[in-house]
């Protein structure tokens, strides 16, 4: 299955852009593409906790539950998420860059029953269309790192 990386400079620290990339229960008011997001863990976010994001995905609303598998402020952290007999792997990566800060994000998927095996095929096609939601996703995680508004 296909691996997509996205990359993006910001304006602001390491510690900065940790804080709101990994701040989810205030992503739908931050990200566009998120409507809603509930945490399902108590307690502070860290490397366990699970939640349930929706999303609006070919125009439609999609919700994938998703746990944090590692969590190593304000370096990077880690999502795993089954769904549609797949497997989904996301790593966030926060460099000091610059007098910024470099994020990188990289998402794998992997078939894992043999129904998602034969549409393989489909998720090589989709792979743009991902890569422009992720790239979306970390415009927004910009725009409010670096204090921008929402919709400028």
């Amino acid at each position: 299955m296909p691996t997509i990386t996205v990359s993006k400079q910001i304006k602001a620290s390491p510690e900065a852009v940790f804080a709101v990339a990994s701040d989810f229960a205030g992503a739908p008011g931050r990200i566009k593409g998120i409507t809603k997001l509930e945490i399902l863990t108590p307690g502070p976010v860290g490397a366990g906790t699970r939640f349930r994001e929706t999303r609006v995905m070919f125009g439609k609303e999609a919700t994938e539950e998703m746990t944090i598998s590692a969590f190593d402020p304000p370096h990077s952290y880690e999502l795993t998420a089954q769904s549609c007999g797949a497997a989904f792997h996301t790593i966030f990566r926060f460099t000091s860059d610059g007098g910024g800060t470099r994020m990188d994000c990289e998402f794998r998927t992997r078939a894992v029953s043999f129904f998602a095996k034969l549409f393989t095929p489909l998720a090589y096609l989709m792979k743009g269309m991902l890569r422009k939601c992720l790239n979306q996703d970390m415009e927004d995680i910009k725009k409010a790192a670096e204090g921008t508004p929402p919709n400028a």
